[in-house]
């Protein structure tokens, strides 16, 4: 089973998507309208279905993504050494979010 995850982990470090994500710049992403027209209306579609897990998913990605790129995630390691004193919070964070994922997927019924 190792061997297996190994051959996804090297296939998306040779195709550089973990650079590329560390690269996106959300202001121009947001500012972009071959971005935001679909997004919007891909919002709006869910709304008018009251897809209130979908949205509630989509909010918890988008919020996760901006709080991994935020300073406080920078400062998480300094000089090659984890900060302990950040890990709690960081964990807090990741923790509450499975635990609205969960609520949202198993829990609540539409």
């Amino acid at each position: 089973m190792t061997e297996f995850l190994g051959q996804i982990v090297d296939f998306l470090n040779s195709t550089n998507v973990p650079q590329q994500f560390r690269e996106v710049d959300a202001k121009a992403l947001f500012t972009n309208a071959w971005f935001l027209a679909p997004f919007i209306a891909f919002i709006c579609y869910n709304l008018y279905k009251q897809a209130t897990n979908t949205l509630v998913m989509t909010g918890l990605g988008f919020g996760l993504w901006l709080f991994t790129g935020s300073r406080y995630m920078e400062g998480l390691v300094i000089g090659g050494k984890l900060q302990l004193d950040k890990v709690l919070p960081v964990a807090g964070v990741f923790i509450g979010a499975i635990a609205v994922a969960v609520y949202f997927l198993f829990m609540r019924s539409e």
